[in-house]
């Protein structure tokens, strides 16, 4: 018959790293993002001056796509026509 010592296992340890705080995660919400996840979108933490100047997702996208089309209008500015090649007779 085998017998099974109590103390056989190592009791998890109730400590944090030092770097960590229990402070940093009393705010904390499970599942917060987990609609987002499950649809597939991306989701970015902002610093919060940014967030204060981009309120909501619609104003973070709008941004961001400004961006992305900023390179195809800002070359039709600088682009110069081309140069006929002058034929040497």
């Amino acid at each position: 018959m085998f017998v099974q010592k109590e103390n056989c296992m190592k009791k998890a340890k109730d400590e944090m790293r030092a770097e960590y705080k229990r402070s940093d995660f009393t705010k904390l919400e499970r599942g917060k993002f987990y609609k987002e996840v499950a649809k597939g979108t991306s989701v970015a933490l902002l610093d919060p001056a940014i967030a204060k100047a981009f309120p909501t997702s619609e104003a973070v996208n709008a941004a961001l796509l400004g961006l992305l089309t900023l390179p195809e209008q800002t070359a039709r500015l600088t682009s110069r026509p081309k140069r006929a090649t002058r034929k040497t007779a």
